[in-house]
């Protein structure tokens, strides 16, 4: 008879790169975003094409029917199938972007992140986010917070992807490290992460888009990300 058990776990958020992904390559040329949802066929040895369901979206109409067809045409994917209809019942807005359309994929298995991940012990948690060809996981890992590190360069070792842990959390203990390392920030730093912060950039579904807080920053948004991946990596470093 198995027991049962209680733990902490970790919940991550990892910012990621993996070759051979049509998704990183469409969002890395053109603006807008995509949402992975689910897989429908298991990659399993002699499955050429999985089935997936995705959302794509952005700040208007002409960006997501450009992206859509930037995705048709990758050599990496197989058919698009646009749904006529939102799968969301109850008629709330789910995508980060203004516009959004779903659609089923055909795609190659062989180089999905989700098995990688899985094998590991970090477990999916929520839709997968992909802009500017970085992919964003919500994940959570049931293992020693030690562990955690030597996984994730397991599976960067086995698959060429890049990976950085852009936030980690349990459930006790956390707010006195996390203000010291907030005085850490420069005001530039500080003053992009608490905007982001504050504006839903960090929640899912995402509220805001690193071009509306450039904006009113007054800022690049190349500039932006720079503030927010050293913000983030030194609220990261346990040093």
């Amino acid at each position: 008879m198995s027991e049962r058990t209680s733990g902490e776990g970790t919940r991550l958020t990892l910012d990621l790169w993996h070759p051979n992904c049509w998704a990183i390559e469409s969002t890395s040329e053109y603006d807008g975003g995509i949402l992975a949802h689910a897989i429908y066929d298991a990659p399993t040895a002699g499955v050429e094409r999985s089935n997936g369901l995705f959302t794509a979206y952005g700040e208007s109409l002409d960006e997501v029917e450009t992206l859509l067809d930037v995705i048709a045409d990758s050599d990496l994917t197989g058919e698009v199938l646009e749904l006529q209809e939102r799968f969301d019942s109850r008629g709330k807005h789910v995508a980060p972007g203004p516009v959004a359309r779903e659609f089923f994929l055909e795609y190659d298995p062989s180089d999905m992140m989700c098995p990688q991940l899985l094998k590991q012990g970090f477990v999916h948690s929520a839709p997968t986010q992909i802009e500017n060809g970085r992919e964003r996981w919500e994940v959570w890992f049931a293992g020693a917070r030690e562990e955690i590190q030597p996984r994730i360069e397991t599976v960067m070792d086995e698959t060429g992807a890049e990976i950085r842990v852009a936030s980690i959390s349990t459930s006790e203990g956390a707010e006195p490290e996390r203000s010291r390392r907030l005085d850490t920030l420069t005001r530039s730093q500080r003053q992009a992460f608490e905007l982001a912060r504050e504006e839903g950039y960090y929640r899912w579904p995402r509220e805001v888009s690193t071009r509306e807080l450039a904006a009113e920053m007054d800022i690049s948004k190349t500039t932006l990300l720079e503030h927010l991946r050293k913000a983030e990596s030194k609220l990261l470093d346990p040093q």
